[in-house]
């Protein structure tokens, strides 16, 4: 077997090590033909900078590297084209000055290796000045790949004002390459989120967004047939391993594990480091998670955690994917360019497409609800685990009070500069716990006379559940608790039988549990649960 290139972005470096290789080169090539200006979003740990290392080897003219490969007998010529290669999350972006510094200091080592001479200036300018001469010295028009571009607006989101500034930075930087139009044979753009685009390339307005396109849907990740080809002799050898059951069994789970993602509503492929890193350790698990999840998405979820409940089976449009305004991003969209949500289908009777979001598969499910509940509790990950373990015996033993203690440990660690005077704060947590374990929970349910807070079934019983939440003033002494307490519970199943929330799993055979769940503060929970 081929060994496994993991944590290797460097194409010259796998072929010669013989490391599994994903062939995409049919994708280069047709880049090659089909613009000069290209732009493409796709999560981290996707197989972007592989895919701007590749796409190097080709235009240093590497032919030989490639036998085998689609492109090797496309007819391409390999001529050399000097490249110039951008790893902007390797920039320091603390602020707008010391982005600029990072910058000019980048493109003076990549100058000083070329042995050109090109006096200190603006990055902008030493930019411009850097591709002329690389054109002069080669005779050849230059190749420009910038990797990570968005990721010094990215790692400062919760900064305002830095955000926007090392936005104004990066678009006079980027600007630059409409003028150096002569000098370019190709630029290829890659980043996480599509959000800073056009704002940032407003005055390139040739360049070509691939992201969306169906030609290129697959230009990064893992197809099944792929999977099959490449990995095929790992999945049998497998099946025979500790903890899996026959070849299907063990192709099965990794597909609901790691598949999934779509940018075309068609086509699916697998996530490349997850799935490296499984094979690598012989076991399911969120390795794509644990390397790491974007901070900008946790300081979104911090400061609204109502957003999460609504995140799967999210509507949006190619508009708001293009949102470029900084104080007010759209959640879903940034949730879908982070790898959380991917496209089910798209939807073209209304003109524009109209894009339905879905969580991808089980990795993304549970990490994202882990990480939910380990943010808004102190104790991380391991807190949120233990939980898990817990409820799921409580729910086992249909033990209500032994699951409403749990759930009021939980509640009493979340820490005071977290904590959110809200329904959907509360609504929020349980709703990730009930999902991490895997119970079929559904969220905002809606039935003829309203919408139930949440739905949790098992195979002999139903439980609907409300919330209510009432601000308490922390002076309010015991007998005021119990008195707001008796009037929300009341209250809360009262609203529950009046609009029928119940009666649509009238006659199934489960047991009907209709719970309320009263919060008054991080501190104080209590529970009403009546049996139909």
């Amino acid at each position: 077997m081929r060994p496994l290139p993991i944590g290797i972005q460097n194409f010259k470096e796998i072929i010669a090590g013989e490391y599994v290789y994903i062939d995409k080169t049919q994708y280069i090539y047709a880049l090659l033909n089909d613009a000069k200006y290209y732009f493409l979003s796709r999560p981290r740990r996707f197989g972007k900078s592989l895919l701007l290392d590749t796409i190097s080897e080709v235009f240093k003219g590497n032919r030989e590297l490639f036998k085998g490969l689609s492109i090797f007998d496309s007819g391409y010529d390999f001529v050399m084209h000097p490249v110039i290669r951008l790893d902007m999350s390797k920039i320091a972006n603390d602020n707008p000055e010391t982005l600029k510094k990072s910058l000019l200091n980048n493109l003076k080592r990549q100058i000083k290796t070329e042995k050109l001479d090109i006096p200190e200036e603006h990055p902008s300018d030493m930019f411009a000045h850097y591709i002329e001469c690389m054109y002069e010295k080669y005779g050849q028009k230059v190749v420009v790949l910038i990797d990570e571009y968005d990721k010094p607006i990215l790692d400062q989101l919760v900064n305002f004002e830095i955000a926007e500034g090392n936005r104004e930075v990066l678009r006079g930087f980027y600007g630059i390459l409409k003028s150096m139009d002569p000098y370019l044979r190709l630029t290829f753009i890659t980043g996480v989120t599509k959000f800073a685009k056009t704002a940032i390339f407003s005055g390139l307005n040739n360049l070509l967004d691939i992201t969306l396109l169906e030609d290129y849907a697959n230009i990064c990740g893992i197809a099944i047939e792929d999977l099959d080809m490449h990995f095929g002799d790992r999945i049998n050898k497998l099946a025979s391993y500790k903890g899996f059951a026959g070849v299907e069994n063990v192709r099965n789970e990794i597909l609901g594990w790691y598949d999934g993602y779509s940018w075309d509503g068609e086509s699916k492929v697998i996530n490349p480091f997850s799935l490296l890193y499984f094979f690598r350790q012989r076991k399911f698990a969120g390795f794509w998670y644990a390397s790491g999840t974007p901070k900008f998405l946790i300081d979104m979820l911090k400061k609204d955690p109502g957003m999460y409940i609504g995140l799967n089976e999210s509507i949006i449009t190619e508009f708001m994917l293009d949102s470029a305004d900084l104080d007010n991003l759209d959640p879903e969209s940034l949730m879908f360019q982070s790898g959380y949500l991917t496209i089910k289908s798209i939807d073209y009777t209304m003109g524009s497409p109209v894009y339905r979001l879905v969580i991808p598969n089980h990795e993304v499910k549970e990490a994202f609800n882990l990480h939910v509940i380990s943010i808004f509790t102190e104790g991380g990950d391991k807190k949120a685990d233990r939980a898990k373990i817990e409820i799921t015996s409580a729910l086992s033993a249909g033990d209500m009070d032994k699951m409403l203690e749990i759930l009021k440990g939980l509640f009493a660690s979340i820490p005071y500069n977290l904590h959110v005077d809200a329904e959907a704060y509360y609504h929020s947590i349980f709703y990730a716990v009930m999902t991490v374990l895997g119970f079929d929970i559904d969220a905002e349910v809606a039935v003829s006379k309203g919408r139930v807070d949440a739905v949790l079934e098992f195979s002999s019983k139903v439980y609907v559940i409300e919330f209510k939440y009432i601000k308490c003033s922390p002076d309010l002494d015991q007998e005021g608790k119990d008195g707001l307490f008796e009037k929300a519970l009341s209250d809360g199943m009262s609203q529950i039988k009046s609009r029928g929330y119940h009666k649509r799993y009238t006659g199934s055979g489960r047991t009907i549990c209709l719970a309320v769940f009263a919060f008054l503060g991080r501190d104080d929970i209590a529970m009403e649960l009546e049996l139909i």
